[in-house]
C-alpha cells in the first residue's frame, strides 16, 4: 500500500499479530503510534471483585489482583468507557460493565487447580470471557471453596497496565546489509557469529539470505577479518512488530491507535485556531 510517499508492506497478519514494513515515516511518528497502541486503546479488564466466600490460602486482595490481570475478550462496539457512561452506578450498567462469576471447590483427595476457564461470563454478556481458559488462578485443597462476582470495565493502560491490549509493540530500523564479493573469502565467520541466521554461503561467498532478521548488532562486521561486510540501516524505513493479548484483533488495535492520533491532531489544530494561531 502506498500513499503520498508512505509505503506499507505486510509481513504477517493473524488475529493476535501484525508485522509490517513502513517506509517514508520518521521514528518519532511511529513511536507516537506505538505509545497509543500500548496505552490508549481501551480493552476490558476486571476492576471490581466481590468475594462471597474464600477459604483458600490466597488472600482476597491477591486473588482479586490475579483476576484483574486475566485478558478478556473485548467488544469495543458495544461497551463504552465508564467516564463516558451516564449510569452513575457503582457496578456500572450493561453499556459500561460486564459480570463474570467464579464458583470453584476443591474435590477429591488431591489439589484442584482453578483456571481462567472456570470464570464464567454472565448470560447478559456472554461475549466477555477470558481469552484463554488455561491461566491458573488458585489451587484448592479438598473442601476449600472460592465464590465471587467480578465486574469488568473498559479502561486504558494510562491508568493501569492490565488495560494494555498488547504484549509486544516495538519496531526497528530496516537493515541494509552488503557483502563485498571482492573481499569475501567465504570463511564463514559471519555465519558462525550471527545468532539470527541472516547469512548463508552461496557460490563460496557470504550471502544475505534473510536481512529482516538482522538486529543491527554488528557482530558479523567485527568478526570479519577481510572487512567484507557493511551493516547499516534506512532511517526512514521501519519494521514494526505488534502482538496483542487476544482481547481484540491486532489490526483493530492498530486502527484504533491511528484514530486516536488523528483525533488528538484535530483537537490540537482546533484549539490553535480558536487562539488565533492558525
Amino acid at each position: 500500500m502506498e500513499d503520498n510517499g508512505l509505503q506499507i508492506e505486510i509481513l504477517k497478519k493473524s488475529y493476535t499479530e501484525v508485522n509490517f514494513i513502513v517506509r517514508g515515516i520518521s521514528p518519532r511518528l511511529m513511536n507516537s503510534l506505538r505509545r497509543a497502541m500500548m496505552a490508549e486503546v481501551p480493552v476490558m479488564a476486571i476492576d471490581d471483585v466481590y468475594i462471597i466466600e474464600n477459604t483458600s490460602v490466597m488472600y482476597d486482595e491477591v486473588l482479586a489482583h490475579r483476576l484483574g490481570l486475566i485478558p478478556l475478550k473485548t467488544d469495543l462496539d458495544r461497551y463504552v468507557l465508564p467516564e463516558e457512561c451516564g449510569c452513575g452506578t457503582e457496578t456500572g450498567c450493561s453499556r459500561c460493565s460486564a459480570v463474570l462469576v467464579l464458583d470453584a471447590e476443591g474435590k477429591g483427595n488431591g489439589i484442584t487447580t482453578v483456571y481462567s476457564g472456570d470464570l464464567k461470563p454472565h448470560e447478559a454478556n456472554p461475549e466477555i470471557k477470558p481469552v484463554s481458559d488455561k491461566i491458573p488462578i488458585v489451587k484448592l485443597a479438598p473442601g476449600q471453596r472460592v465464590r465471587l462476582e467480578a465486574y469488568a470495565r473498559l479502561g486504558k493502560a494510562t491508568k493501569h497496565a492490565k488495560w494494555s491490549p498488547v504484549v509486544r509493540c516495538t519496531y526497528k530500523y530496516y537493515p541494509v546489509i552488503s557483502v563485498m564479493d571482492s573481499k569475501c573469502t567465504g570463511c564463514g565467520s559471519c555465519i558462525d557469529v550471527c545468532h539470527k541466521n541472516v547469512f548463508t554461503l552461496k557460490g563460496g561467498k557470504a550471502y544475505v539470505s534473510d536481512p529482516l532478521k538482522c538486529d543491527l548488532c554488528n557482530e558479523c562486521v567485527d568478526k570479519c577479518a577481510q572487512n567484507a561486510l557493511n551493516v547499516d540501516f534506512d532511517k526512514n524505513s521501519l519494521i514494526f512488530f505488534l502482538e496483542t493479548t487476544g482481547s481484540i484483533p491486532a489490526w483493530r488495535v492498530l486502527s484504533e491507535a491511528c484514530k486516536i492520533l488523528r483525533m488528538k491532531g484535530e483537537t490540537f489544530l482546533r484549539q490553535l485556531s480558536e487562539l488565533g494561531v492558525v
